[in-house]
């Protein structure tokens, strides 16, 4: 085995991807694929994870599963399915989110709910589901792994009003921070991502308004955050190169959040 294999491989790994089905997801999803885990992708739309299932079969294991992570229900159903297939979770990326944009003055309250249900409520309570799981995975010398999609909209202000989302990735990055605390003698690690402009679909409409040419200027590698950026962070904090790496929050952002 080589050096970058015994730090950075991830072969036979057991992984789950919440909102693995499109845009950040799918692109760790396929990383992982590729350097040889075994990877569950789930959503609400599980026409939507069947496909990119189908699409990364040809490169490894790669199962999709239905989840609908905003509501008890929903969790406790996936997780009697996931249970089902495995008894142990190496690697849990939580990077399902939602987003809700209106004039403050109109900002609803069914929209606030659906952001911080699937956001913060969601991710608290899929973690606490899934950690017998984790637990069976990890050992002192290789840690489970939580993997925490968050946001550089919890740095600074954004300029679009989407109130509950950057409040709720600011509440992501310290929850994941309090479960490294309490999870370390569990011997599970928790960490944050935080992408920068990512060209996803929830990013189309700011991309189509400002011009690619505004969106560059403040990012000082001058390019928006791509796939590799972030199924490189992925396998990175997956791997025992990051076993004594936890509570972290890595932008993946070009130097944008943390030089303006």
């Amino acid at each position: 085995m080589s050096i970058i294999e015994e730090l950075f491989g991830v072969a036979g790994k057991t992984v789950l991807i919440t909102g693995g089905g499109r845009g950040i997801g799918k692109a760790i999803a396929e990383a992982f694929v590729k350097a040889g885990a075994r990877v569950y992708i789930c959503s609400r739309s599980l026409a939507t994870c069947e496909d990119s299932a189908k699409e990364l079969q040809a490169f490894g294991f790669c199962e999709a599963m239905a989840c609908n992570l905003s509501s008890s229900e929903g969790r406790q159903a996936f997780l009697e399915a996931f249970s089902a297939r495995e008894d142990k979770l190496d690697v849990l990326i939580n990077n399902a989110g939602a987003l809700w944009a209106a004039p403050l003055a109109e900002y609803p309250e069914d929209g606030w709910d659906k952001v911080f249900d699937l956001n913060v409520k969601g991710v608290f309570f899929f973690i606490q589901a899934l950690l017998p799981m984790l637990q069976n995975a990890a050992s002192h010398e290789n840690p489970a792994r939580i993997i925490n999609v968050g946001s550089i909209d919890a740095f600074h202000t954004p300029s679009h009003e989407t109130y509950a989302y950057p409040a709720s990735k600011a509440a992501v990055h310290h929850l994941t921070r309090h479960l490294a605390k309490s999870l370390a003698s569990s011997h599970i690690t928790a960490n944050v991502i935080a992408p920068g402009q990512f060209p996803s679909k929830m990013m189309a409409g700011t991309i189509e308004s400002k011009g690619m040419d505004a969106l560059l200027e403040h990012i000082p590698l001058r390019r928006l955050t791509g796939p590799s950026d972030m199924a490189g962070a992925a396998l990175y904090l997956a791997s025992r190169a990051s076993s004594y790496v936890t509570a972290a929050v890595i932008p993946v952002d070009g130097g944008l959040a943390t030089t303006l």
